[in-house]
């Protein structure tokens, strides 16, 4: 039987000798020419994530400390920041605040126990637009002169009253009294319509138009009073007092016409100082010396 197997199955001398090894030995010999493939970063190019790791996580430290920083310094906190306080009403600050670019608000108001300042070294402007980004009124504040542009400009006391109203057409004063403490007093280029003009206590009252005439009107009257002095006219030219249905009155205990002409032809008889003042057709009037009659036919050679 084992004679038949070892002629039909023959047994090779190399396979048995390989058999043996393996079953002899613990381990199986490698081939000398295996190559050995290694995962992973090595060398300089791990260096360098390291040190790029390393970079990173010392610039979200420095990051950190600059934001705790600026939060400190800032004085950041729930309610806003520094002086600056939001509320529900709007915004409130505290202090002194410089604005370095235009400043768009509803509506600025100071606390209640202080004044509201606003400073700049050129000027202030104020300007109130439309819907339309119009600019329908400005208030400028500069370094020597103060304006006001705008429609209707009017000045109110603290009761609501009107002092001042300028408009295109006309300017109202609505306070009692217009008071000009000027040394050269005010000056108008056309009408005035007023009440009253009166002077200040012991201060003299002179109206005068050195180029062209000076008119008073009114509706019921003109009355010019000094209380406590003399009133004076003085012109160029003539001086005329004209009624259209009155009479011109001068009352006074002495009426005096110091500077009318004397005639030139003699009277008879003696005049004793005295003379006759006498009209002229036209309304001039003259002197004449006084006699028993009138002499003013002798002396009306002043009408010619």
């Amino acid at each position: 039987m084992e004679q038949y197997d070892e002629q039909r199955w023959p047994v090779c001398p190399q396979m048995v000798r390989e058999q043996y090894l393996t079953t002899q030995g613990n381990s199986l010999q490698r081939p000398e020419n295996q190559y050995v493939y290694k995962i992973g970063i090595y060398g300089w190019r791990k260096r360098c994530l390291y040190l790029f790791v390393l970079l990173l996580l010392i610039i979200l430290v420095v990051n950190f400390a600059l934001t705790i920083w600026i939060l400190k310094v800032m004085w950041f906190s729930t309610d806003g920041m520094g002086h600056l306080r939001v509320t529900e009403n709007g915004i409130r600050l505290e202090g002194e605040s410089e604005f370095l670019f235009p400043l768009y608000a509803k509506e600025i108001r100071s606390r209640m126990d202080s004044p509201l300042l606003v400073d700049s070294s050129q000027n202030v402007t104020v300007n109130a637009r439309n819907s339309n980004g119009d600019v329908t009124g400005r208030l400028t504040v500069g370094p020597n002169t103060l304006q006001a542009h705008g429609k209707h400009f009017e000045v109110h006391s603290n009761t609501g009253r009107m002092l001042f109203s300028a408009a295109e057409e006309e300017v109202v004063v609505g306070a009692d009294r217009l008071r000009v403490t000027g040394p050269e007093g005010a000056l108008f280029e056309h009408s005035v319509e007023t009440p009253v003009v009166r002077a200040e206590p012991f201060k003299q009252l002179r109206l005068e138009s050195p180029t062209r005439c000076l008119s008073m009107d009114a509706p019921k009257g003109v009355q010019i009073k000094a209380r406590a002095g003399n009133i004076e006219a003085s012109s160029q030219r003539d001086i005329v007092f004209h009624t259209s249905e009155g009479v011109l009155v001068l009352d006074a205990e002495t009426v005096k016409l110091p500077k009318l002409p004397h005639g030139s032809q003699g009277g008879s008889g003696s005049s004793q100082g005295l003379y006759e003042v006498c009209v002229c057709p036209d309304g001039k009037l003259y002197l004449s010396v006084a006699g028993i009659g009138s002499t003013c036919q002798d002396y009306s050679r002043v009408c010619q």
